[in-house]
């Protein structure tokens, strides 16, 4: 397989799996694709189609990439959020609906990927649909958010491999979690602080430790299953409370579930794109459903639900209770080496993200820099290296929380405005698919995505808010300097009007 540059992290689930292809810019040396970062705006966009890509990606690999990076250490560190939220075995219900959302929301990627494939991803759509009014707003915007998404994203991940430290060391407190955290954090960071050609064996050997560990935790769960425990649902299981459960459960189930939308980042690489990504889309969120499902019932058949919520290494429980603590020991070890392993991967491929941005002069030039010596973007990775170590200062529920407001109105929503958009203005644009049933799914997805919005707390309301309000702040600096709108007129570029 082939790319030009790495997928952005939010393709794929962030401090899980990231993407690397061969040909990508994480795979050859940055200094042979970037030649001077100004501060100079340009009205040339990169290629945006490549006929030397072999189309060789058919629905089976393409539902296999998807579901290596939808599947990472989430579920072993959400289950409990996911019961405390939902307040008993009805979790099962928070798996369902987040998958509901993932197909609806995957159709709206199927549309827009299989029309302008590569990378790129969003930003390339926001540009395509918004530039006729906003100019680079909507895309500035997304790769700012991205600033902060990104590394939320790897702070799950240092936050997660903290609370399965505690499995070894109990008496942990609030000082010495965080100072863990933020060691570790700067440890990932130091690593990557060179440059690093490939992370494809990394990338692998995560996906099949994962999956390892995803069967032995539902091995052991089956082994020593009581039913009792499981379907101990409490009286009021469908009272008023229910549906706020639910949006609670729904934040935490989709973000299980990112990585849905993989194959859209790379349609020029698909066997008829039109049929393989929607399918690829749909096949692996459902595979990826009953596979959580198994999970989720599993872990709640070993233990009172209660006992479940309150876990902070539900896997280490779960294998202690069913094979004894030898094994829970090895399950544990297996799980923190992944959460770091997959934090390096993922803050690796996030750092590119804002660097190709700014390469393309549709974000800040600071960005577009490279280290003198090894030729990486150390600024991108120094900035999100501070945040995710930030991050880790704050609850993993809170987190989860802060990154998907953060990216609901900017990427989520705004997309599903881009497709009816360019439906609009740009007619005549090849789509190889189009939605099934539409509108249909894009208003299942809005809805959707809307309930998530308005479910989160209000704390990642108020941050994400102020950094949706900062990012304008900085975007009219930048334009202005640029002279890009709306400082002067608006310059439309149907980048991909004519393309085969």
């Amino acid at each position: 397989m082939t790319a030009r540059r790495p997928v952005p992290v939010f393709a794929g689930t962030g401090w899980r799996n990231t993407i690397v292809r061969r040909g990508s810019s994480i795979d050859r040396p940055l200094a042979a694709q970037h030649d001077k970062a100004t501060m100079q705006d340009s009205s040339t966009h990169q290629p945006v189609r490549d006929n030397a890509f072999h189309r060789s990606i058919g629905v089976f690999s393409g539902t296999a990439i998807n579901m290596t990076q939808m599947c990472g250490i989430g579920p072993f560190i959400t289950i409990p959020i996911m019961v405390a939220a939902m307040g008993g075995p009805q979790a099962i219900i928070g798996w369902i609906a987040g998958a509901i959302l993932a197909m609806a929301d995957g159709l709206v990627w199927a549309e827009l990927g299989a029309a302008m494939p590569g990378s790129g991803g969003t930003y390339v759509y926001l540009r395509e649909a918004f530039q006729y009014r906003t100019g680079k707003l909507m895309p500035f915007l997304f790769i700012w958010t991205m600033l902060l998404a990104i590394p939320l994203l790897m702070s799950t991940g240092i936050i997660g491999m903290v609370e399965y430290l505690q499995f070894f060391f109990p008496g942990l407190g609030w000082w010495p979690q965080h100072l863990i955290g933020v060691a570790a954090t700067a440890v990932v960071t130091w690593l990557l602080y060179r440059r690093i050609e490939s992370v494809r064996a990394i990338t692998v050997a995560l996906w099949v430790v994962m999956l390892v560990s995803i069967i032995g935790v539902a091995a052991a769960g089956f082994s020593h299953f009581n039913p009792a425990f499981a379907f101990a649902f409490p009286a009021d299981t469908f009272g008023g409370h229910f549906f706020v459960g639910l949006g609670a459960g729904l934040i935490i189930g989709i973000y299980d579930y990112l990585g849905y939308n993989t194959t859209a980042y790379i349609g020029d690489e698909l066997r008829d794109p039109g049929r393989t990504m929607p399918r690829s889309i749909i096949i692996s969120v459902i595979a990826m459903m009953v596979v959580y499902l198994l999970l989720n019932i599993s872990v709640l058949g070993v233990a009172p639900w209660q006992e479940i919520a309150q876990s902070k290494s539900v896997a280490s429980l779960v294998v202690e209770r069913s094979w004894g603590h030898l094994a829970a020991a090895v399950m544990t070890v297996l799980i923190i080496v992944t959460a770091f392993a997959s934090v390096f991967t993922g803050l690796l491929g996030g750092s590119r993200v804002p660097f190709e941005a700014a390469r393309d002069k549709v974000f800040l030039s600071m960005f577009a820099r490279l280290h003198a010596k090894h030729s990486f973007p150390h600024v991108a990775l120094l900035t999100m290296g501070v945040v995710t170590a930030i991050g880790t200062f704050f609850d993993l529920s809170e987190v989860i929380n802060m990154l998907l407001a953060a990216t609901i109105i900017v990427q989520s929503i705004a997309q599903i405005a881009a497709l009816i958009v360019l439906r609009k203005r740009q007619p005549d644009l090849a789509r190889p698919y189009k939605q099934w049933l539409y509108p249909v799914p894009c208003i299942i997805a809005l809805l959707g995505w809307i309930y998530v919005y308005v479910s989160a707390t209000p704390l990642s309301l108020i941050l994400s808010s102020l950094w949706i309000v900062a990012g304008l702040v900085v975007f009219a600096i930048w334009a202005r300097l640029n002279q890009s709108w709306p400082f002067a007129p608006v310059e439309v570029h149907e980048t991909y009007l004519g393309k085969p």
